[in-house]
């Protein structure tokens, strides 16, 4: 969505302080509903059933604040130096990225094969371990570093002054964090009603293999394969 992002930023052309910052909150709203974020949170809450709703938003809140923090932390010496990560290491943090998406949609088939998604089944002892808060934060620690955020950092890149730059990197990564919690909470009520709920156990393989299938063009894509 790299030229939606551009126009977007455009909007901050010659504009204030205010307007610049509040484009890069706009940005950040918008990054959440990149397709790996999407295949990402999708297949994350798709894997839960208990108090779907509340973990929904709670995985999204700690999974938006990794995903802020590693891009406040690649982010601010991109800004202030002019300094970039080696191509090998962005090619190895696409990498991880593809490597997430493909082992959440692993598991979420996993789980589907298992009966997870039969209420009886799940009822009488159908036992997985679900995913923390930690989990969700450390899967939000390597999203910021893939390419998608890089856009947004690269886009500030080009405001003159750093102290504005870096402000609108600050909102970038709040408002993205926001929208990120406000997505699975989303989703986390849809599953709560008792149509989403039935359908699920259908949903799912298809979901899940969609992912899995995006994940592998994605590891492609950052080798140059595809």
């Amino acid at each position: 969505m790299l030229g939606l992002d551009d126009q977007i930023a455009g909007l901050s052309s010659g504009a204030s302080i205010l307007v610049v910052v509040l484009v890069a909150a706009l940005l950040g709203l918008r990054h959440a509903t990149d397709p790996d974020h999407l295949a990402a949170v999708a297949t994350l809450v798709a894997s839960r059933r208990d108090r779907v709703a509340r973990s929904a938003a709670r995985m999204g809140a700690f999974w938006g604040l990794g995903h802020a923090t590693t891009l406040l932390l690649f982010g601010v010496p991109i800004l202030l130096a002019d300094r970039y990560l080696p191509e090998p290491i962005q090619r190895g943090a696409e990498t991880a990225v593809a490597a997430l998406i493909v082992f959440l949609a692993v598991r979420l088939l996993h789980r589907w094969r298992s009966g997870w998604f039969r209420p009886h089944e799940h009822e009488h002892g159908h036992k997985h371990r679900v995913r923390t808060p930690l989990g969700a934060y450390g899967i939000g620690l390597v999203h910021g570093i893939g390419g998608s955020a890089g856009v947004g950092v690269l886009l500030l890149a080009a405001i003159p002054s750093r102290t504005v730059a870096v402000a609108s990197l600050v909102a970038l990564a709040g408002f993205t964090a926001l929208s990120m919690t406000m997505l699975t909470t989303g989703f986390g009520l849809t599953l709560r009603t008792r149509t989403a709920s039935r359908s699920l156990g259908a949903v799912a393989p298809v979901l899940g293999t969609f992912s899995l299938a995006f994940g592998c063009w994605y590891a492609a894509a950052a080798w140059s394969l595809l």
